[in-house]
Parts: structure tokens; C-alpha cells; sequence
């Protein structure tokens, strides 16, 4: 009996994420044909006015009837970011398992963050995105199913999307939880108490060095690498600023 726990432990899920639209099948074919475990449906946050809610009901028991789940995040159908944000942190959940990320179904901007967010992962080993193609498109538009049956599934190439590190990430955040603007003396006191900067300096010099690792290992590479802050001279004092790249940068990486 040990030995069979243990062997179901090892085993991956086979998990898939796809945006809701106005589709059925191009969600439900590719999850019963590849053999998901689970499927995870991206739905439109305003559930009162999502008009596509029918359409992830009506998946959720057909996956249900063929032995499937489902688990349900909501995001901003409109907006990429939060998008973005979705997707990652389902695959961060499921990273120890086989992740199959549907872009056909949703909008464009569902299939647009979709890519982006297989793109921020370093290991992308099992991590699997994929079109589905529609066997009918109807001419029809609006609310009604936008397509039918399911030709053929093609997978898709993943690409490295650069990102800050861990500590870049960090001081963002101290910026962000800030209201996105902090004094830059705040700002060293707070990364070396978080350690996110390390200070070695006798007593009388701590001050000055601790600026300097913080413009060396934080500000300049923020500023200069990635444009995500600016450094805002007001009289004597100089604030750290999140530009507007780092704001929406922050929507999903932080």
C-alpha cells in the first residue's frame, strides 16, 4: 500500500489553463483527447456583467462528466497585465506538474498574455502551450459560440523573457507598497534591513556605503538596465519613482 502512495506522488498531472471566451470545444476536446487532470479556466473578474459565464458552466460539467476538474481564477478580460498575473501564478502552483496552456481560446489579449506569461518562467521544460484550430468558424459574431470541433492542436515555442532578479523585484515592491514613490534615504534603510543590499563598513562610514551598494545593486540597474524607476531631486533630498513601464510592470511580477 506504501508503495502505490508513493508512485502517485511521483506521477505529474497533466494540467491545463485556457482563458473563457465563447468557446466550448476548443477548451473541452483538447483537455479530454490530451487526458487533463485538471483544468484551470481564466474567467472575466465582473462576474455580473461577464456575458461568457454560460459558456464556463456549461465546461465545467462537461469536464465534470468526463472525470475532469476545474478550478477557476478571474482577471480583467481587457487588461493584459492582470492577465498575465493570473496565468504565472497558476503555473507557479503547478509547477511541479505538466502544464499545457491554451491560446486559442479567450481574446486576443487572453491569448497575448498567455504567451507572455509561458515566457517569464526559466525552466519552461514543463511548461506547454499550444493552439487548438477550430474545425468551423460560423460567420456569426457577438455572444454565440464562436467555433465548433477541434482540426488539429499545434504546440507552440516558448522564448526567455528577461526579468529583474529576485532583489530588483523586492525593492520595487518597497517602492510600490510606498504609493510608488519613496525618499531615497527611506529606501536604504528599509532594502538593508530587508538584506535585500549587504553593507560592510565601519560605523562611521555605514551611511555613505550603504547609499553606495544601494545605487550600485538596486537604483542603477532599475534606472539604467530596465527603466522601471527615476531618481526625482527634490531640493536636498533625491525620491525613487516607479515610471510608468515599472508600473505595469509591477502588475504582474510583483
Amino acid at each position: 500500500m506504501h508503495t502505490v502512495d508513493t508512485m502517485k506522488e511521483i506521477v505529474n498531472l497533466r494540467v491545463h489553463i485556457a482563458p473563457v471566451g465563447f468557446e466550448l470545444d476548443r477548451i473541452i476536446i483538447p483537455a479530454v483527447k490530451m487526458k487533463a487532470d485538471k483544468v484551470w479556466l481564466v474567467a472575466h473578474d465582473n462576474v455580473a456583467e461577464d456575458k461568457s459565464n454560460k459558456y464556463r458552466q456549461k465546461i465545467e460539467k462537461a469536464l465534470e462528466k468526463k472525470g475532469i476538474k476545474t478550478e477557476t481564477v478571474y482577471a480583467n478580460r481587457l487588461r493584459l497585465f492582470p492577465i498575465i498575473k493570473a496565468v504565472t501564478g497558476i503555473i507557479f502552483k503547478e509547477r511541479k506538474n505538466d502544464i499545457y496552456v491554451n491560446v486559442a481560446t479567450g481574446s486576443k489579449v487572453h491569448a497575448i498574455g498567455c504567451m507572455m506569461a509561458c515566457m517569464l518562467f526559466d525552466d519552461r521544460d514543463k511548461i506547454h502551450p499550444f493552439y487548438a484550430q477550430a474545425e468551423k468558424y460560423p460567420e456569426y459574431e457577438g455572444t454565440k459560440q464562436q467555433t465548433y470541433g477541434v482540426a488539429e492542436i499545434y504546440p507552440l515555442p516558448t522564448y526567455r523573457i528577461g526579468t529583474p532578479k529576485r532583489e530588483l523585484l523586492e525593492a520595487m515592491k518597497i517602492i510600490k507598497d510606498a504609493g510608488g514613490r519613496i525618499q531615497k534615504k527611506k529606501m536604504a534603510e528599509e532594502a538593508e534591513k530587508r538584506k535585500i543590499i549587504i553593507v560592510n563598513a565601519q560605523k562611521q562610514n555605514f551611511t555613505q556605503a550603504r547609499f553606495a551598494s544601494l545605487d550600485k545593486n538596486i537604483v542603477q540597474p532599475l534606472v539604467e538596465t530596465w527603466g522601471f524607476v527615476e531618481v526625482e531631486k527634490i531640493g536636498r533630498n533625491r525620491w525613487l519613482k516607479m515610471t510608468e513601464d515599472g508600473d505595469h510592470a509591477a502588475e504582474f511580477l510583483i
